[in-house]
């Protein structure tokens, strides 16, 4: 019954959003997100089977991370450009 426990899914959104830190590049903040929101609704009360939340948590993952596309991502017609070659270094 530890999936049901609403600190277990915070303590886990704490350590995506440690790897998000190391590893930029929103992949792991919206797993973070996901996870903190279904450790808010467990803690409210909301306590449905491992299935349901398990779909809630990709479900809030998957919003999170097209949100986050969207807003901060990269632009229509953004490129990175080099000039520099690093083996000329």
């Amino acid at each position: 019954m530890l999936w049901a426990t609403w600190w277990v899914w915070v303590a886990g959104a704490i350590a995506l959003g440690i790897l998000e830190m190391l590893a930029p590049g929103f992949i792991f903040l919206g797993f973070a997100v996901g996870a903190a929101a279904v450790g808010f609704l467990l803690l409210v009360g909301v306590v449905p089977s491992l299935p349901w939340i398990l779909v809630l948590f990709a479900a809030i993952s998957l919003v999170t991370w097209l949100i986050l596309r969207r807003v901060i991502g990269v632009r229509k017609g953004q490129s990175k450009r080099i000039d520099v070659d690093i083996n000329e270094l």
